[in-house]
This record gives structure tokens, sequence and C-alpha cells, in this order.
């Protein structure tokens, strides 16, 4: 009866260190999807909204989500993956037609 204790014991142990491994990949994970580059926004002065019919979605720099509306990315904002295709920022560029 104590091997048979003690061998559950073994793995509720083993258990719990996998789950505590895990959890901090799955925190870094949900990071890694959504970013923003806060320094680079506030210094290009990146707002959510466009600025005399200028905005991210007719931009050079902006790089598309996955459908029109959906948020994408910046060539200027390295690692940024929450730019609003409605938005606008002082780098905006007009796509060449």
């Amino acid at each position: 009866m104590k091997n048979e204790f003690a061998k559950t014991r073994r793995q509720f142990i083993k258990l719990g260190v996998a789950a505590m491994a895990v959890i901090p990949l799955l925190g870094v994970s949900n990071r890694a999807v959504a970013a923003t580059n806060a320094a680079m926004r506030s210094a290009m002065k990146y707002q959510d909204k466009p600025n005399d019919g200028k905005s991210c979605l007719g931009c050079m720099q902006f790089i598309p989500g996955k459908t029109a509306t959906s948020l994408g990315g910046c060539k200027i904002f390295p690692g940024d993956t929450e730019v609003s295709p409605t938005g606008y920022c002082v780098a905006w560029a007009a796509k060449p037609k």
C-alpha cells in the first residue's frame, strides 16, 4: 500500500511541475499573437481614427490583416500586430496607384 501511495504522489508531482512549466508559455503565446510597439506609436503620433481622409488602409506602410476590417501590421512599427486599418500616423504615405 505504501508503494501505491508513493506512485500516485510521484505522478501528482510530475503533473504539477509540467503544469507550472506550461502556464508561462501560454501567457507568452498570447502576447506573441497580439503586440503593440508603444514607443514607435507614440513617436509617430499613431491614432485609431483617420486624419483628413488618410488612414492606414491607404498607406503603403500598412500590412493588412486577414480581412479588410481586421487589425494588421505596419512596416514602421516592427512587431506591432494591432494596427487598425482606420488608424493614422505622421509616417502616412499614399499607396502607389
